[in-house]
């Protein structure tokens, strides 16, 4: 018998094809237990079995998750109609999360257009296209109290707003034609509609369109009325949305001008840098045109020509190391995610030295500024 190799032994390339090649096994096995659960679904053997329903079969006998649980008895269920999401579930084009979301939307006349795009999609994603595919109405502009409650999370205002933004909680229970209601003996109760929401969900609505639902503090409620009465006439009717839109453009117009020098009115970039700059700043027209060449987004290309997707946590990296000697032209600069910049400034100093740069108490290194 072969003994197994440690993984700090393997070699970055193999590593990489292993993943690829367990990550399929996984999709292949992950497709044959849907299809198991469905035809054990089909013949209810859960039934001979002294359970009441798949959904307690899976948990109690399977032991899985509520969450696992539902997404595969959904998936299992809208195999039997359109099987070939087995097949796309098998070979990775589709997640356990799309079939369930897209399930309900799909039909034969639908069903070849609407998976082909689904192909590889996120969850948000799918969602887009769900609510491009069957878009539902604006939600009413809300704005009101919470109970008190002995929760983590303290008491305060729900804002339902129109654009941009978040949704309630999903219920999680077992996909079954009858009430979720029995589900409540086998999994966790959801909270009600006047429970705090615990984190922000985004949901489209409709193309272009977002529902916004968040708990936000009594504080922030004083200052959203505040700002209300500041704009006054400028916001007819005192549209919630559009207020805090307003709000959120000015932040982000002040944020962008500090850290990428965009300004209304900006200078054009004259002369040429210095050859070997003494200081680290980089000059607000040359981060002006970086930003607008790299359009926002991380500049890193990979091997196979796949370029970054990060448009957050950017950073301006020099091609040619600061620490050794590259200047600030906007030819040397190039935008860069955190893990990017990270990743090249080990490529050009070594990981030792930016695992030292990195540790507590040691002194800064020449790569610190990519």
């Amino acid at each position: 018998m072969q003994e197994k190799r440690p993984l700090q032994s393997i070699p970055d390339d193999e590593l990489l094809h292993r993943l690829d090649e367990l990550m399929g096994q996984s999709r292949r096995v992950e497709a044959d237990i849907v299809a198991h659960i469905a035809e054990v679904d089909e013949r209810r053997l859960y039934a001979r079995e002294a359970f009441p329903s798949m959904f307690a079969y899976c948990m109690d006998v399977l032991h899985l998750s509520e969450a696992e649980a539902y997404l595969r008895i959904s998936a299992a269920r809208a195999s039997r109609e359109h099987p070939v999401l087995l097949t796309m579930l098998a070979d990775g084009r589709v997640h356990l999360t799309a079939i369930d979301k897209l399930a309900p939307h799909l039909t034969g006349e639908n069903r070849d257009r609407l998976l082909e795009r689904a192909t590889h999609k996120s969850k948000r994603q799918i969602l887009e296209l769900i609510a491009e595919t069957a878009p539902r109405p604006d939600v009413p502009v809300m704005l009101r109290k919470l109970p008190e409650r002995r929760m983590l999370l303290g008491p305060g205002p729900i804002l339902g707003l129109r654009p941009d933004g978040v949704a309630a909680p999903e219920k999680t229970g077992e996909p079954d034609a009858v009430s979720h209601d029995a589900l409540h003996t086998h999994a966790p109760a959801v909270a009600a509609s006047a429970s705090p929401v615990s984190h922000p969900v985004v949901q489209p609505l409709s193309p272009g369109r977002y529902k916004v639902q968040f708990t936000a503090s009594a504080e922030f409620h004083a200052k959203l009325e505040r700002l209300k009465a500041l704009v006054g006439s400028k916001v007819p009717g005192g549209d919630l949305a559009v207020v805090i839109e307003q709000a959120v453009t000015e932040k982000l117009e002040r944020l962008e001008a500090r850290r990428f020098a965009r300004t209304r009115a900006p200078r054009t970039l004259g002369g040429h840098p210095r050859p070997s700059p003494s200081s680290r700043h980089i000059p607000a027209a040359v981060r002006r045109a970086v930003h607008e060449r790299d359009g926002g987004r991380c500049r890193y290309v990979d091997c196979r020509g796949r370029r970054c997707e990060a448009r957050d946590h950017l950073e301006f990296h020099h091609r040619h190391p600061f620490g050794l000697g590259g200047d600030h032209s906007v030819a040397n600069i190039r935008l860069m995610c955190r893990a990017h910049n990270a990743y090249l400034a080990e490529c050009d100093y070594g990981r030792d030295a930016m695992a030292s740069h990195r540790r507590p108490g040691s002194r800064a290194s020449p790569a610190a500024a990519g």
